[in-house]
């Protein structure tokens, strides 16, 4: 159960925030994308969790997507390895919201040359699946292996073929549901989970984000809304159109420890 999330107000520099185009196109709205983020923040608040709101760092214009500089669990945080420059400088500034909640020797580091964004790391029960993608290298994943393993966890390498993060093609609901892209259903790894393959013109919809049991989900995508309440999720809609223009989605904007 998550009681706690670290976000950061998206700032004025996000127009320059790196882009694939794949789930939005155009330049990102900055007052938009500000009360959308807020409306973000409030729906995590009213689902039980306390909100640790970082202000805006208009040195990098992604970020709002706290997700990718580290990576928490109960009994430790890891701070990861950006690889892209403009994104690099960001795993200093999560430091300190981390240590308001993690001891010294609770906080691990991603060295060079291993590289690793958070949204490459979806963890199921004690089980971390991990993307090997342009952001995520196999050094990266050996050292994150390592330090998980210490506190009973285990991790398998997934290769990410279509775009930047693991966790834009497969998340996972709880309850051994997950929601996957045709090539993701069929990955052996997740062979074992209940795949709903997730239609192509609702791809960005994959990345809905189950707190505490309900799932919040971006508006939008009825069928993927549909798919979801049908197998009895309760749900919230959120707007998060100005993110899908600059690749994030809603894990992208929080750590949920």
């Amino acid at each position: 159960m998550f009681t706690r999330a670290i976000t950061r107000k998206p700032c004025r520099a996000l127009i320059d925030g790196i882009t694939t185009s794949m789930f939005g196109e155009g330049k990102p709205d900055y007052e938009t994308a500000a009360a959308q983020h807020d409306k973000y923040v409030e729906t995590l608040e009213s689902l039980g969790l306390e909100v640790l709101n970082l202000e805006a760092d208009e040195r990098y214009p992604d970020s709002c997507f706290v997700e990718d500089p580290a990576v928490v669990m109960a009994e430790c945080a890891i701070i990861t390895n950006p690889a892209t420059d403009s994104r690099n400088g960001e795993k200093f500034e999560i430091i300190d919201a981390i240590k308001k909640y993690y001891a010294d020797d609770q906080i691990f580091y991603i060295e060079a040359p291993g590289t690793m964004e958070g949204g490459d790391v979806m963890l199921v029960d004690k089980h971390f699946y991990v993307g090997q993608s342009d952001r995520t290298n196999k050094e990266g994943f050996e050292q994150f292996k390592a330090i998980v393993e210490k506190f009973g966890y285990t991790a398998t390498a997934v290769p990410v073929t279509e775009g930047l993060h693991l966790k834009d093609f497969v998340i996972y609901l709880e309850k051994g549901n997950m929601l996957v892209t045709p090539t993701m259903n069929e990955q052996p790894a997740f062979a074992e989970y209940n795949r709903f393959v997730v239609d192509a013109d609702e791809l960005y919809a994959i990345n809905s984000m189950n707190i505490n049991g309900t799932v919040i989900v971006p508006e939008g995508f009825p069928k993927t809304l549909k798919t979801i309440q049908d197998l009895g999720y309760p749900t919230v809609v959120i707007n998060n159109s100005e993110f899908a223009k600059i690749d994030g989605s809603l894990t992208c904007l929080s750590l949920r420890f």
